[in-house]
């Protein structure tokens, strides 16, 4: 079972710049594949970013592409968003999710993700 707890949301000016991170404890970290959604008031879910558990493969939705970058660092156990260049759109709360070990699946949405966080609310002001 992985257990994960998100921070570095808050309120932020358009064109600004947050960082999240997304810590895991449970399970073995750098066996699994990570994503972050994001969730608009009214609005489903949507994928962010995702980085396979190889470190190898990121996928980015296109709306935040050449704006943010996830990492990851197994020797923290913590996955990270970097977001510049905001925009009153990107404002969501923003969950992290974990694939079950060793699978690589950016096709299936929420689907692919078997754990998640509660998430952390990310507010951009114009």
């Amino acid at each position: 079972q992985v257990q994960l707890v998100e921070s570095g949301g808050g309120l932020v000016q358009a064109g600004g710049s947050l960082q999240l991170s997304c810590a895991a404890s449970g399970g073995t970290f750098s066996k699994h594949t990570l994503g972050w959604f994001r969730q608009a008031p009214g609005k489903e879910r949507e994928f962010v970013a995702a980085v396979s558990w190889s470190s190898i493969i990121k996928n980015y939705a296109e709306s935040v592409k050449g704006r943010f970058t996830i990492s990851r660092d197994n020797t923290k156990n913590t996955v990270y968003l970097r977001m510049n260049s905001l925009k009153p759109e990107d404002t969501a709360v923003y969950s992290c999710a974990a694939q079950q070990e060793y699978q690589v699946n950016f096709d299936d949405g929420v689907r692919s993700y078997r754990y998640w966080g509660r998430g952390t609310q990310v507010t951009v002001s114009s």
